[in-house]
């Protein structure tokens, strides 16, 4: 039930800007504590005005019980649900505006109005408690009246605003982002209306870039109401460093002025204006200079309404921009460039602190943190001669966005300017491979040693407890990097062999034979590839569940455990089978590179949708069949290409080379995957040993749940553990921003000043309207498109083909039953591409925004010869 607030006495319903600060939003809203807060700013000019507060929306939703039903019908409907959500929501709205305010609280609403002046127009604003917040802007959600003239007007718009915190729009994005209907409270602005000459918004950071360095005006003639509707084409000016760096005019052909009886009229301008700016250049910066001042005052990027009338800049409202990717954090004012750990990770989704944290304890290189992801400082290689154009190289050859990004940077010379040479060329990690013979006993030596390393960690941590639990993980990270085995330089070696033996073959083989990305075929069924083998060994499980009925209906009802499964017929049987398997792969999860999600041995019903795929889409040894159908398309291939080779001029030296490239490819190629694969082995060995020491901090009563650790970071933890006390304000803070970044879209470089860089591919050979994205398997296939964002969510029938945000290995198991696939995120040497082409997939990965173009269901062709998809 809404809070009646009976008790409350008339005078709460009404605040002056005057008494307002930013501490008051469960009062006065979020438009209400901003405008408070500005209008205490010396040198920022507010129109007067005062707030009805949300005690008196209260008060007079107290005379409406029937409400409190709907709202509870409200918070039933899926965010989907258009037409139910429609007509309930005007059910409240109409309940709402019939509702006959209290004597008191109608006198209390005009009384101010005799002050300001009862005869001159106002505007009448909505200002909602979850309304132009850090984290959620709401903005447009709710209505605004303008030129509302007379106490009889302004009470009954007030009671307008009070019925549109139930708008559709408004009550969708709350289903949305999880906000209570009964949580959100609406009170309402009534502040004096400026009729401007002309208005408009500006930002104090780009709306496009996220350039923080860069103030945006957009102006036009009359009330700002034009350029907010979308009525005109705005003039676009943009300021950096106190000059006028780009400036758009726009053709005004309307402008909304305010009406003699009340509301707003559109006038046409006349032709001879419509092309004039708005704004002069002057007037331009000192508008700017003020929206720098309240960004200052209120601590972070603002979205600002502003006026303009006699020359001088009044301002209606501002609020946080909450769509910019935070800008990150530095220790010194030089310029810097990032480079997205998690585009070559493919995991985008934010981290947990104790994620970023222990990720950086495993990766030498410098990094950042930015709205809950990781970025590579890549400014001081970027800044050398000897390692510029090496990095840009390897990066673009990896995802061509990123490479063009870069260049996009470095093309301002005066951004990172390069330094004198102070050393070599740069070489990427594991060069040298070529010293390595091709010999399968290395991959075989190298895979034993890994084992019997996390075994003996394993060992060891389990004889820990305390502080020395974090010092041994620590040791064993720098252990690990000093090996040969691990991710230490033999192990880079190896898998930069394959690479470059996959590359020789390619561009030799284009060259001599015209023949496209040949190595895709040539590394089908390779031995050692783990994360191939995984989504294979899920097939074994689906043969050992398939015979059992009894145990296929019991998953099909799994919610979230198999308990009771040994007690129906097979069950003991698939059990086993599932324990096998999760014995070998059950590290592994979707975004596993954040220590802190739960991995498949610990939410093992994860797996149910794809062992009931498989058991509906395959016959009993599918898996070996299929590695067989690949090793033979492989070996044809191989046939082919030599038998060719030999017919050209030199062709026997020719097929020779080819021959042992294809054969030093085969070897270790599949030893791609294993470094990664033995890096969260390691850590669900680490994970295992920190929930203890998190149980006994629960235990202690230091903490309320053990997942509250992911909250802190690493050496946090460790202090936590030492002393046995933990700041919970913090985790909560911390709780609170990770939901937040959620609704982020990080991008591939980013620089100091806040700029999201994007790539773009500068292709010119594709069909209309096709998709372009990067080649990492040949082929060309047609299917229907299945958009899946959420494995556990995936139902894949064969010939389908997967359209998704990014794969990382946890992803494999699904490639089984596809016939193709398209991410967003990816690159040549990626999980996704490496087991499309191991499967002999087509597969266009890098594909920008695919999951909102492609619809789920759409006929589509993807051709991962040449990087494209077409929409059929």
């Amino acid at each position: 039930m809404l809070d009646s607030g009976n008790n409350v006495a008339a005078s709460g319903s009404v605040l002056d800007f005057q008494q307002i600060d930013r501490t008051q939003v469960a009062l006065v809203g979020g438009k209400g504590a901003n405008l408070g807060e500005l209008a205490r700013l010396e040198g920022v000019d507010v129109p007067a005005g005062y707030c009805v507060t949300t005690e008196a929306f209260r008060r007079v939703l107290a005379g409406a019980p029937s409400i409190d039903e709907r709202l509870d019908q409200l918070a039933r409907l899926a965010p989907d649900d258009r037409d139910a959500i429609r007509a309930l929501s005007a059910e409240v709205r109409e309940s709402i505006e019939k509702i006959a305010i209290p004597d008191e609280v109608a006198a209390a609403i005009t009384r101010p109005l005799a002050r300001i002046g009862e005869d001159i127009a106002y505007a009448v604003r909505s200002s909602a408690t979850a309304e132009d917040l850090p984290t959620a802007s709401f903005a447009g959600q709710q209505d605004t009246y303008l030129n509302v003239v007379g106490p009889t007007a302004v009470l009954a718009h007030v009671s307008r605003c009070w019925a549109s915190l139930f708008t559709e729009r408004a009550v969708t994005y709350r289903l949305r982002n999880g906000f209570d209907h009964r949580k959100v409270q609406m009170a309402v602005v009534v502040q004096r209306m400026v009729s401007s000459e002309v208005a408009g918004i500006m930002f104090t950071a780009d709306p496009v870039t996220s350039n923080r360095k860069i103030t945006t005006v957009e102006a036009s003639f009359g009330l700002g109401e034009a350029l907010v509707s979308g009525l005109v084409n705005a003039d676009v000016y943009k300021v950096r460093d106190g000059e006028v760096v780009d400036k758009t005019i726009g053709s005004k052909q309307l402008a909304i002025l305010a009406s003699p009886d009340g509301g707003t009229r559109e006038q046409v301008i006349e032709p001879g204006l419509r092309d004039r700016p708005a704004l002069t250049d002057a007037q331009v910066l000192r508008l700017a200079r003020l929206g720098r001042e309240i960004e200052a005052y209120f601590g972070r990027p603002q979205d600002i309404e502003w006026c303009l009338v006699d020359d001088g800049f009044q301002i209606v409202q501002s609020r946080p921009i909450t769509t910019l990717f935070p800008a990150p954090e530095i220790g010194d004012e030089g310029n810097h460039v990032y480079v997205s750990v998690g585009h070559q990770q493919m995991m985008t989704d934010p981290m947990k602190p104790l994620g970023l944290s222990v990720w950086r304890l495993t990766s030498p290189a410098p990094m950042t943190e930015a709205g809950g992801r990781l970025f590579v400082d890549a400014t001081k290689m970027l800044s050398a001669p000897a390692s510029r154009a090496g990095l840009v190289e390897a990066l673009g050859k990896s995802d061509p966005l990123i490479g063009d990004a870069l260049r996009t940077v470095l093309d301002r010379d005066d951004f990172v300017p390069l330094l004198p040479d102070e050393g070599s060329a740069w070489t990427p990690p594991g060069s040298g491979s070529d010293s390595i013979d091709t010999d399968p006993a290395i991959v075989t030596q190298l895979v034993a040693d890994i084992q019997a390393s996390i075994a003996a960690s394993r060992q060891e941590l389990q004889a820990k407890s305390g502080p020395e639990v974090f010092d041994f993980i620590v040791a064993d990270i720098k252990q690990m990097w000093a090996s040969s085995s691990d991710s230490g330089p033999r192990s880079l070696q190896v898998v930069m062999a394959g690479m470059e033996a996959s590359w020789w073959l390619n561009d030799h083989l284009l060259e001599w034979l015209g023949e496209k990305n040949a190595a895709d075929t040539l590394t089908q069924s390779v031995p050692h590839n783990v994360t191939s083998e995984m989504g294979l060994a899920l097939l074994d499980v689906a043969d050992a569940i398939r015979p059992y009925p009894a145990v296929v209906a019991f998953l099909e009802n799994a919610d979230d455990s198999l308990d009771g499964l040994t007690e129906v017929e097979g069950g003991r049987e698939a059990l086993a089978a599932i324990d096998v398997f999760l014995a070998k792969y059950g590290m592994r999860c979707v975004g596993e590179i954040d220590i802190t999600r739960p991995r498949w041995s610990e939410r093992p019903t994860t797996l149910v949708p794809l062992l009931l795929g498989n058991v509906r889409n395959f016959e009993p040894g599918a898996a070996e069949r299929r590695f067989e159908q690949g090793r033979q398309e492989a070996l044809r291939k191989e046939q082919d290409v030599l038998t060719r080779l030999r017919a050209l001029p030199e062709g026997e030296q020719k097929a020779e080379e080819t021959k042992r490239m294809i054969d030093r490819a085969r070897t270790f190629a599949g030893y791609r995957e294993y470094p990664k694969y033995a890096m969260i082995s390691r850590y669900f060995v680490y994970k295992q040993a920190l929930l203890g020491e998190a149980e006994r901090l629960v235990s202690a009563g230091v903490l309320r749940e053990s997942d509250d650790v992911f909250y802190l970071r690493f050496e946090e933890f460790r202090e936590a553990v030492r002393t046995k006390e933990v700041d919970c304000g913090l985790i909560q803070e911390r709780k609170d921003a990770f939901a937040s970044y959620a609704a982020l879209t990080p991008p591939r470089v980013l620089t100091s000043d806040g700029e999201s860089v994007t790539g773009t591919y500068r292709r010119d050979d594709l069909p209309a309207d096709a998709l372009v994205g990067l080649p990492v398997s040949a082929g060309t296939i047609e299917g229907r498109a299945r958009v899946i964002l959420d494995l556990a969510e995936a139902d894949i029938e064969p010939g389908d083909i997967l359209v998704t945000a990014y794969t990382d290995p946890s992803w494999s198991p699904l490639f089984v039953a596809i016939a193709g696939l398209v991410t967003e995120v990816g690159g040549q040497m990626t999980h996704g591409a490496v087991v499309a082409r191991e499967y002999g997939l087509p597969a266009v990965v890098g594909v920008e925004h695919a999951t909102h173009l492609i619809q789920d269901g759409q006929h589509i062709r993807v051709n991962g010869t040449d990087g494209y998809i077409e929409i059929l």
